[in-house]
């Protein structure tokens, strides 16, 4: 069909008219004519040419006035949507609409549509941008197929259609021919699932007529779509095997069919046809074709509950719901009146409990008033998970089919305490509500089945004899213990010691004395041999039950097939054994690196006197035995008469780091005797960690005071930088170059001076002292110097002190040097 095209005249006003058809200039017979055909044109000689001729030309003329009608409709309310806006009149508002298709080079369709779309923000509006984002166009798309033109055109041609014929012939004709189509049905559903066919576009008569019902049982196309509840695409018809409407003229078709429905009611079913096989669609064509089925649900839904012959009743729904409250007040089982809630979006997002009937019993016990009245969800939240009852709800009122279901769990929340009951349940819809009936499973018969289940699981079986008649019953629990089919015969308790194992024949012998003559209360655990070979481990437990006169009328009880619980037991024994060892294992192994550490490094070293300044040394081992670390230190005066001073941490805990601390400490107190300067002695240091060690890597600070200039040398390796206490002020000293002992072969150390003032405090520790799990390394330095700076009597309260206020949280080993300058 030609596109329309609009323009606006002086006065403001709108003219329509069909554009010139591409063939004229002698090709053809006009404008508005459809282009000649060979066997038309010999046949236009006779009278049957001239009215077939005559018909066509009706048809076109037709076909451009609906058009010409649908675009005028949305121009006009383009135009109303610039006169609320701009407040201006009519005919500045079609002026408007005119400059800016000029300007912005599209038609004045496309515009309006662009208009009406900003102005509606509805479901078409949002289909049409995501179309538009998702093809990267910045603009609205012009032109007649645009989507957004398309998807307007339909609504149009959908609002003004008298029938659902009419709106089958918009839709093709305005929004699904450009898409490929040639063919459009519109099903209308019935509560029984049967298929209605109201409206058809691109199909012969004789073919619709074929397809005027469909009952429930028949499979379609559109059946997939109802029972799905959403969009289902059939790629080609002859591979699927499913009948439908227009098989015989397109057998190798493709199909998409899309419920129809509004506010959670699904009232039909909209099928597309293609002739070709259908490729893969992208996700922007089936959100138009999804548009297209809400508009053609409102359509249905406004003629299904108000037909054009019929006036609207507002109180039709309340009398119906009114109806429904009467008959569950009539039902001999608990029922519910349900009512939909619909969120702003029209969309069904819960129902409310509009009534409940005398015989209501609620799962959890709660009164009928603190259930009628809430929605149906907070009531009965479980209800909500997958295949749930409220998702059977939905499909009711969906599709209007009644569904029955049994045993379906109750679930309702009583101080966050699931409360479960039984049931099978009943759900009707009857106009807009739904009518829930469920019938509490019987309590006797629930625990019933809950102790064969649980005798079941339990590998329980239960039997009662009685001595006086002889007669056994077992139950089918026990025939399984023993092996032996149901029909076979009970074995007597006399007999029983012939089928256990001999070595338990004793324990049996004994069990039956205590059960029949002494008339007491036994049990016994005894191994079972059934026929087919297998032993089984059974722990038997049995009662006796007395008469009147208090003889010994019959004996009842219970055997359990405890063989997992005995392997288990044999197997959780040897597991206690292995690991009673590994414990004494490794706590040799703690207590040894204990020792070795106490003995190299006391928790209480005797102060240590050098000419010229004052050393205290603290050590506090780990809490736990297991954390024994590698921390370590040493102060000696040198044969120069220098003093070393130094403390280091290895990598680990246990035996490994106590041993690994005794060789690095020794190696650096021979070391030393050299008169190297601390740099030489750390990369000697180094040396000997990468290679003399079993991957022994460690941190250090190695410094060596000269007492007659008050010189300190110092070097680090990995490890935190001292800090200086002079006066009131605490400053930790720069971070000299180098790497922690162990990682590399050749490492550089970086080597400082300092010089010490009369009553200067020199702090040296290990990470023990400021290590935390929630701070930074930078905030816990600045505690130790906050904590540091403060007024000491003398060197030792000093570093009691710090070890006594100290933040860290580690657990772990802490070594602290004090060092104070007379």
């Amino acid at each position: 069909m030609n596109s329309p095209t609009y323009a606006g005249d002086e006065q403001g006003e709108i003219r329509f008219a069909p554009e010139p058809s591409p063939r004229q200039g002698g090709e053809g017979p006009g404008p508005g004519f459809p282009p000649a055909h060979p066997a038309a044109s010999a046949a236009a000689a006779g009278d049957t040419g001239r009215l077939a001729a005559t018909v066509e030309r009706l048809r076109q003329e037709v076909r451009e006035a609906q058009a010409a009608a649908d675009g005028r409709a949305l121009v006009e309310m383009a135009k109303g949507v610039l006169v609320g806006r701009l407040g201006c009149g009519p005919a500045e508002a079609a002026r408007q609409l005119a400059t800016l298709a000029e300007q912005s080079g599209t038609t004045l369709l496309a515009l309006a549509v662009d208009v009406v779309n900003q102005a509606a923000r509805d479901h078409v509006s949002e289909v049409a941008r995501e179309f538009l984002e998702s093809t990267g166009q910045a603009a609205p798309a012009v032109g007649v197929n645009a989507p957004a033109v398309r998807l307007r055109t339909a609504e149009s041609g959908l609002l003004a259609a008298a029938d659902s014929q009419a709106v089958a012939a918009a839709l093709l004709e305005n929004a699904l021919v450009p898409l490929g189509a040639h063919g459009v049905a519109i099903w209308v559903a019935g509560s029984d699932s049967s298929l209605t066919l109201v409206g058809h576009a691109g199909f012969p008569e004789e073919e619709a007529s074929r397809w005027r019902y469909v009952p429930p049982e028949v499979a379609t196309c559109a059946h997939l779509a109802l029972d799905s509840r959403e969009l289902a695409v059939v790629p080609r018809l002859s591979d699927s095997g499913i009948p439908s409407i227009g098989r015989r003229q397109h057998p190798g078709g493709g199909r998409v069919v899309v419920p129809a429905g509004t506010g959670g009611r699904i009232h039909g079913v909209l099928e597309i046809c293609w002739p070709d096989p259908l490729d893969p669609l992208p996700p922007q064509v089936l959100r138009q074709l999804e548009a297209l089925a809400e508009l053609c649900g409102h359509t249905l839904g406004d003629q299904a509950m108000a037909p054009a012959a019929a006036p609207v009743d507002p109180t039709a729904g309340c009398a119906a719901v009114a109806e429904m409250v009467n008959l569950a007040d009539n039902l001999y089982d608990p029922a519910l009146v349900l009512t939909p809630c619909l969120d702003p979006g029209g969309r069904l997002a819960d129902f409310r409990v509009h009534h409940v009937n005398d015989r209501f019993i609620d799962p959890a016990g709660r009164p009928r008033s603190s259930v009628c009245g809430s929605s149906f969800l907070e009531a009965y939240p479980a209800a909500a998970e997958d295949n749930g009852l409220f998702g059977k709800l939905e499909r009711v009122y969906a599709t209007g089919e009644p569904c029955r279901t049994q045993r379906m769990a109750l679930t309702a929340f009583v101080d966050d305490v699931p409360l479960t009951a039984i049931a099978d349940a009943s759900i009707s819809r009857h106009g807009e509500s739904l009518l829930l009936i469920w019938r509490i499973e019987d309590e006797t018969a629930r625990l019933a089945s809950l102790l064969q289940h649980a005798q079941r699981l339990g590998r329980v079986g239960g039997f009662e004899e009685n001595i006086t008649t002889g007669e056994i019953t077992w139950n089918g629990q026990l025939f399984t213990l023993y092996g032996r089919p149901l029909s076979s015969s009970p074995v007597p308790l006399e007999e029983l010691p012939g089928h256990t194992h001999p070595d338990d024949v004793v324990s049996i012998t004994r069990f039956l004395r205590r059960l029949l003559h002494h008339l007491r209360e036994s049990s016994v655990d005894f191994r079972l041999q059934r026929p087919d070979g297998i032993t089984r481990h059974i722990r038997l437990v049995a009662e006796p039950v007395l008469d009147d006169r208090g003889s010994l009328h019959a004996v009842r009880g219970a055997y359990q097939d405890i063989s997992s619980q005995h392997w288990t037991e044999v197997a959780l024994a040897a597991t206690r054994d292995q690991l009673a060892h590994t414990e004494a294992e490794a706590a040799e192994r703690s207590r040894l690196a204990l020792q070795l550490q106490h003995a190299i490094m006391p928790p209480a070293p005797a102060p240590l006197e050098v000419p010229g300044i004052r050393i205290a040394v603290r050590y506090r081992p780990a809490e736990s035995e297991a954390m024994v670390g590698g921390d370590w230190y040493d102060s000696v005066v040198l044969p120069n008469d220098k003093v070393l001073l130094c403390v280091g941490d290895v990598a680990g805990h246990g035996i490994e780091a106590a041993t690994g601390m005794v060789i690095l400490r020794n190696a650096l107190r021979g070391l030393a005797v050299t008169g190297a300067g601390p740099a030489q002695l750390l990369s000697w240091l180094n040396t000997v960690a990468h290679h003399l060690t079993s991957n022994v890597t460690a941190t250090a600070v190695c410094g060596i005071y000269d007492p007659r200039t008050r010189v300190l040398r110092w070097a680090r390796a990995g490890h935190l930088p001292p800090v200086l206490v002079r006066g009131t002020d605490a400053q930790t000293f720069p971070m000299a170059q180098g790497l922690l002992l162990g990682a590399l072969p050749d490492v550089d150390f970086g080597e400082e001076e300092v010089r010490l003032e009369p009553e200067d405090t020199l702090l040296m520790y290990t990470d023990g002292l400021v290590e935390r799990r929630d701070v930074s390394v930078t905030d816990s330095l600045s505690q130790l110097m906050s904590l540091a700076a403060r007024e000491a009597d003398s060197l030792d309260r000093r570093v009691d002190r710090l070890l006594t206020h100290s933040r860290s949280d580690t657990d772990d080993d802490t070594c602290l040097i004090g060092i104070q300058v007379r």
